[in-house]
C-alpha cells in the first residue's frame, strides 16, 4: 500500500529540485565526454605529425601512413578512424598548436567542419559566431556556405571584438 502524499505541492518541488539535479549532471557528463574527445584527437594528430615529422621540421609526403593508421586503428579500437577521420585529427592539431585554444562548447563535427575553411581569419570568425550563436553543425555548415564571413560589417564587428 501506498501512503497518499501529504503535500504535493512540497512533493513536486523535490521531484523538480532532483529533476534539475540530474539534467545538470548529464550536461556536465557530455561536457566532460566532448572535452575528452576534442584532447584525445588532437593529441593523436600531434603523435601522427610527430611521427611523420622524425624530429624534423617538415613531414615527407606520400607515405601510407593514414591508409595504414586508419586500418590499425579500426581493428583495435573499432569505429571512429577512418582515414579521412584520421588526417582531419591531424589537421586539428595543425590549425590549433595550443590544445588551450581549442574550446569545448564546440563538438569535434563542428571542428571537423571548421577544418575545411582553409583563411585562418574566416575560420576563427567562424568558430567565434558558432560559439557566440550556439549553431548547430547544420547552421555552421549553412553560414560557411553562405560565406557570412564575407560580409564586411559582421565580421569586422566580430573580429574586434575577438582581439
Amino acid at each position: 500500500m501506498t501512503k497518499k502524499i501529504q503535500n504535493i505541492e512540497v512533493y513536486q518541488k523535490l521531484i523538480d529540485s532532483i529533476g534539475i539535479t540530474i539534467e545538470s549532471a548529464r550536461h556536465r557528463a557530455i561536457q566532460a565526454v566532448n572535452n575528452e574527445l576534442l584532447k584525445a584527437n588532437w593529441e593523436i594528430g600531434k603523435y601522427i605529425v610527430k611521427y611523420e615529422q622524425h624530429g624534423n621540421q617538415k613531414a615527407e609526403y606520400g607515405s601510407s601512413l593514414l591508409t595504414n593508421l586508419s586500418k590499425d586503428l579500426k581493428t583495435r579500437f573499432g569505429k571512429g578512424f577512418s582515414k579521412s577521420n584520421i588526417y582531419l585529427m591531424r589537421q586539428f592539431y595543425l590549425k590549433y598548436k595550443i590544445f588551450q585554444s581549442v574550446t569545448g562548447k564546440l563538438t569535434w563535427t563542428h571542428y571537423a567542419e571548421l577544418l575545411a575553411v582553409s583563411d585562418e581569419l574566416a575560420r576563427g570568425f567562424y568558430e567565434k559566431q558558432a560559439v557566440n550563436e550556439n549553431w548547430s553543425i547544420r547552421e555552421l555548415k549553412r553560414q560557411i556556405s553562405s560565406s557570412l564571413f564575407l560580409f564586411p560589417s559582421i565580421s569586422y564587428t566580430c573580429l574586434i571584438e575577438k582581439y
